[in-house]
């Protein structure tokens, strides 16, 4: 089965249990193509959990859930060492991280301890446990969720960590039409039972395939074009932006924003990568790389509205 085929079949299935949310299920796929790490806000229940669970269950893989609480050891997730009294020696119990599909759930509830060790497996695919230490096993793939409204016993994130999650997805309310439809569907209280379609070595091979997708020069210096103005927009024409922009996108993100433009053009059955499938994904690869400053958290002013901007002065090639 072609690799584009294959990932429409993995679509397919996460739809017969998620009604609408084809933004989020697109960019989770995303995710999934090039190894990213997917960060999705948005208010409880939302499907974002249950999208990620069923995702996971298109493909013959590991998965494994942590919820994330203000009690948590970095050894509930990595693992830890435990004394073997019948042969007298240390062994390593692994945790949760030694899977292919981690779901990190409500993930700003974590200290700051867990999240260094979660980092170091998001950026480095390894963990070290009694100093030693351990590959995870690809692909691997983090995809964390985090409940906007509700801040009590919550740490934000750090800059550090944010910033090794390709994409930040705001995910929102279903339509009329779609509520009437999960509504219907969950009336009978019957599990909807999932395919596995996929299977690691496929994603693997649609990575590489992902490489040789066609890239124009100028989609390039667009794509840098763009990461360049978060930082210079006074450069880009924008100066009123500057006293509101705190610091501008790393170039991971530039990294990030032409991998997920190939993945973009990838889904749609395309060989070739255009301005438009930069524009379609950057707010996802920029607004939680693009820091606001007190001056723009005063007036209102949100990074996402900043891309925005950005995105309609840059020129388009």
């Amino acid at each position: 089965m072609p690799y584009a085929d294959l990932l429409a079949a993995v679509q397919d299935e996460v739809g017969k249990r998620i009604v609408g949310q084809e933004y989020m299920i697109e960019r989770l796929l995303i995710g999934l193509l090039t190894g990213g790490h997917v960060l999705l806000e948005g208010v409880p229940g939302l499907a974002k959990t249950l999208t990620v669970r069923t995702l996971a269950e298109t493909i013959h893989t590991t998965f494994q859930r942590i919820q994330f609480t203000p009690d948590l050891l970095p050894a509930d997730v990595i693992g830890t060492q435990i004394y073997d009294q019948s042969s007298g020696s240390f062994r390593v119990k692994h945790g949760p991280i030694f899977a292919n599909i981690v779901l990190a759930d409500e993930i700003n509830r974590a200290p700051a301890k867990v999240q260094a060790a979660l980092l170091e497996a998001m950026q480095e695919k390894q963990v070290t446990i009694g100093g030693t230490t351990h590959r995870l096993e690809e692909p691997f793939l983090v995809l964390a969720t985090q409940n906007p409204i509700e801040q009590e016993g919550t740490y934000p994130l750090p800059e550090a960590q944010v910033d090794r999650f390709m994409l930040k997805l705001r995910v929102g309310y279903p339509t009329r039409a779609e509520e009437k439809e999960i509504l219907r569907r969950m009336a009978s209280g019957a599990p909807i039972d999932i395919a596995a379609v996929a299977t690691p070595e496929a994603i693997l091979g649609a990575r590489r395939e992902l490489t040789s997708l066609y890239m124009d020069e100028r989609v390039v210096d667009y794509v840098v074009d763009l990461v360049q103005a978060s930082r210079d927009p006074k450069g880009a024409g924008l100066a009123d932006l500057v006293p509101l922009i705190e610091y501008g996108a790393s170039p991971r993100a530039t990294i990030a924003l032409g991998q997920a433009a190939r993945a973009y053009a990838f889904l749609r059955g395309r060989r070739f990568v255009t301005a438009d499938d930069v524009k379609a994904i950057a707010p996802d690869v920029l607004r939680h790389r693009v820091l606001t400053s007190f001056e723009a958290d005063a007036e209102n002013v949100t990074s996402d509205a900043i891309v925005t901007r950005l995105l309609a002065a840059v020129p388009t090639p």
